[in-house]
């Protein structure tokens, strides 16, 4: 059994512990950013291939405190490191977060662990020649108050790397993001959405996998599949089959995604075309002014801009008023949107039901919720007693 810690946007935290959950592992703790679960040598394939909200999946090698660079060094050099590093491994502390520690420097703190780990390693394989030529083991740190946390990635590049998104437009939401972000709403797919701001696809991309139960990193590689003396590469195997049996093909969803910028919907054609979910969303390009549905009980889930440069200030306040007169022409719907934009729900002339701080990576944003009518029950069929 190993802990592992699970990073996250901040404010998505209680998502992500529900993914973890539902996969059966247990949490051990919950932090700002981060979520700590047990779980076995499978956990590495499973959770990387099927967790949507993570940046990744570390293995928690220690925790110890390090006030000065001395008891960093000794701190990291009691650690079983032959438990986890192969003789001819490339380990390295890959990236240092410190948050009020008196170790601060991360290049000071990178060398130090490098020598205490090479000096451990040497009494442990009795040998002082480490060629570093086999597979990489990069480490990831974090010093909270002197608290020194170690993890080994098994991801390598971020989990919203899903490996379907090559084409990109100005501003994109991390498929991560966007993913907690429906997740956090009541939507299912036998409900419409409509994200009238789409970009390259990501909101629109995620609910089709969502609702097809795609698993998001099965299409992609992960850094720990070359960690042979920790998971067999049967795991891998294993959690890539469980995923294909999950997918539901045979399912009618109605989700659209629209876009002012031609060049933005040819993006998302081909980014829904990689992600293998193309012929279950409607795209086109279209004004928000345009968005129109007969139906009831829909859903708007959407980034729109949010005037982040000063040239664009002045035209949100007419672009939020659009959004508000389109909101309130559709018959019980619940509109979902992601802003930076401070006067939002003045121009939108509602207040939000609810909002959320989100961070979206150093920005803050509000995830602002708007709730519409339930559909009513469908009255169960009377027996036939004739």
């Amino acid at each position: 059994m190993f802990e592992y810690i699970a990073p996250c946007h901040f404010g998505l935290e209680a998502v992500l512990k529900r993914e973890i959950t539902n996969l059966g592992y247990e949490i051990v703790k919950t932090d700002n950013g981060k979520v700590t679960f047990c779980g076995d040598e499978a956990a590495i394939a499973r959770a990387n291939i099927f967790i949507r909200t993570a940046e990744r999946i570390l293995i928690k090698i220690a925790e110890f405190k390090a006030t000065n660079f001395d008891e960093l060094f000794d701190g990291t050099q009691s650690i079983d490191w032959k438990r986890f590093i192969p003789a001819d491994a490339w380990v390295y502390v890959k990236k240092v977060t410190t948050v009020r520690s008196r170790n601060n420097s991360p290049s000071d703190i990178q060398s130090i662990m490098k020598k205490a780990i090479i000096t451990k390693l040497s009494k442990q394989y009795k040998t002082t020649d480490f060629p570093e030529t086999g597979d990489e083991y990069p480490l990831r740190v974090t010093i909270m108050n002197d608290i020194v946390t170690v993890g080994l990635d098994t991801s390598g590049a971020s989990l919203h790397k899903r490996g379907y998104r090559k084409a990109t437009v100005k501003a994109p939401i991390t498929e991560t993001l966007a993913a907690a972000l429906i997740m956090l709403t009541p939507w299912k797919a036998d409900r419409i959405l409509v994200d009238p701001f789409c970009g390259s696809g990501t909101f629109p991309i995620e609910a089709a996998m969502i609702g097809m139960n795609m698993a998001p990193g099965m299409n992609r590689e992960f850094q720990a599949e070359a960690y042979k003396n920790i998971i067999p590469k049967k795991w891998w195997y294993e959690a890539v089959n469980e995923a294909n049996d999950l997918i539901t093909e045979d399912i009618t969803m109605d989700i659209q995604g629209y876009d002012i910028d031609e060049t933005a919907i040819e993006a998302a054609i081909a980014n829904a075309r990689d992600a293998g979910v193309y012929e279950h969303i409607h795209l086109q390009r279209k004004a928000v002014s345009e968005l129109s549905h007969r139906k009831k009980y829909g859903f708007i889930i959407t980034n729109p801009p949010y005037g982040e440069r000063l040239d664009e200030k002045k035209n949100m306040s007419k672009l939020y008023k659009e959004i508000g007169e389109v909101y309130r022409s559709l018959d019980d719907w619940s509109m979902f949107l992601i802003t930076g934009f401070e006067d939002a729900e003045k121009y939108i002339g509602r207040k939000a039901d609810k909002n959320r701080k989100i961070y979206n990576g150093m920005m803050q944003t509000r995830f602002y919720s708007y709730m519409g009518a339930k559909p009513k029950r469908k009255a169960p069929l009377k027996e036939d007693n004739a």
